[in-house]
């Protein structure tokens, strides 16, 4: 029997923002191998008697190492089964969708990829920052914190993307000092809009403004929780009308599934 893998992005924590394909596949997968940002949710809706495996990784914390994770994925695919690798945000961005599809490409296995939406569009639309807006950016960037500025093996060039005019930093909170320095030292405006969005999407979002140069003092009071997102740029400025969501609204049995219609694969 052929089994075939389905690298699928939940979205930004939120369940009921994984797209429809997504929902569709893991409602139907044999197994489950899903990450810690995944929303409990969305793993109680794959079958039954699905095999569900917790593979999470946060800072510093590793429930699985990224090779083992990509081992037991192939494992159960060569065994013939149906297997949903659940990923927070869009598989393709900071997923390790790229190792784990080279693996099963290399074992002559069958996946697929079913985009999400990213933390790094949806975070900032659920503060009310759009990343793009005509008179404020024409252009937008992501980075990963984990490539910290002086990191003696890093290829990320900051001295260029202090330069671009909306700045996204996933996964940086605990660099969030060393991030702003660097950026201001490169040219960046010490008054230039910042924002850190923690917990976006769900009931816990927490919004933390201000400048670039004061946002370090923020956040040390603020004391905000991981995942979060750095935004820096005019456009946060927007935030302060254009900001529409209510964590406390979220509902909290997520309706919204029982109303979708189940779809083969």
């Amino acid at each position: 029997m052929s089994g075939k893998a389905y690298l699928i992005g939940a979205g930004p924590g939120r369940p009921d923002l994984i797209t429809v394909r997504g929902l569709n596949l893991l409602r139907q997968a044999d197994v489950v191998l899903y990450d810690w940002l995944v929303a409990p949710q969305l793993v109680d809706q794959a079958r039954p008697n699905a095999v569900r495996i917790f593979v999470g990784k946060a800072h510093d914390r590793h429930t699985l190492e990224q090779d083992t994770i990509t081992d037991l994925l192939v494992e159960y695919v060569r065994a013939g089964h149906h297997v949903a690798r659940l990923k927070g945000g869009d598989p393709s961005v900071f997923g390790h969708v790229g190792e784990e599809a080279q693996a099963l490409a290399s074992a002559g296995l069958a996946f697929e990829i079913v985009p999400g939406v990213s933390s790094a569009l949806a975070a900032p639309a659920y503060a009310g920052i759009p990343v793009t807006s005509r008179g404020y950016s024409t252009a937008f960037a992501v980075v990963t914190g984990h490539e910290a500025p002086g990191k003696a093996d890093s290829t990320t060039d900051w001295n260029a993307l202090a330069h671009i005019p909306t700045l996204i930093v996933l996964m940086g909170l605990h660099r969030v000092d060393l991030v702003c320095t660097t950026l201001i030292a490169a040219g960046r405006a010490a008054s230039t809009p910042a924002a850190v969005i923690s917990r976006a999407t769900t009931r816990e979002q927490r919004v933390v403004r201000a400048t670039l140069a004061d946002l370090p003092a923020a956040l040390r009071e603020a004391n905000l929780p991981t995942p979060a997102i750095l935004v820096i740029g005019e456009v946060v400025g927007l935030g302060a009308t254009l900001e529409w969501f209510v964590p406390s609204l979220v509902e909290e049995g997520f309706e919204a599934f029982e109303r979708l219609e189940q779809r083969t694969i």
